[in-house]
């Protein structure tokens, strides 16, 4: 599967590059459709908590999107009220398969 083997070595490019925003990344390597971790941004105002996400993939990845929703309660434009987030680069009319996950999802604006 064209996914599983993407998200491997995107997964294993995110924990040896040390981004900091995005830690304790947790996989069941059974299922690596599914991450859930721990966003820490660096920008005020939120560089004052921490927030629970969890990303699935679908089992087309990379050529649809991921989708990002946010476990932690926050407000921020980017997120709506259930907690999913709202950018048009991870929207599927916008979407590129070269898009990374440490590139163009959510680590960019809460860095």
């Amino acid at each position: 599967m064209a996914a599983t083997r993407r998200l491997t070595k995107e997964l294993n490019d995110i924990r040896k590059s040390g981004i900091r925003v995005f830690r304790d990344i947790r996989v069941d390597e059974s299922n690596i459709l599914n991450w859930q971790g721990l966003i820490v941004p660096e920008s005020a105002p939120y560089n004052k908590g921490a927030f629970r996400i969890e990303i699935v993939f679908p089992a087309e990845y990379p050529f649809k999107p991921p989708k990002i929703t946010f476990k932690t309660k926050i407000y921020h434009p980017n997120i709506d009220e259930k907690g999913q987030v709202c950018l048009p680069i991870i929207g599927a009319e916008n979407w590129k398969p070269a898009t990374k996950t440490d590139q163009g999802n959510i680590l960019i604006f809460m860095k």
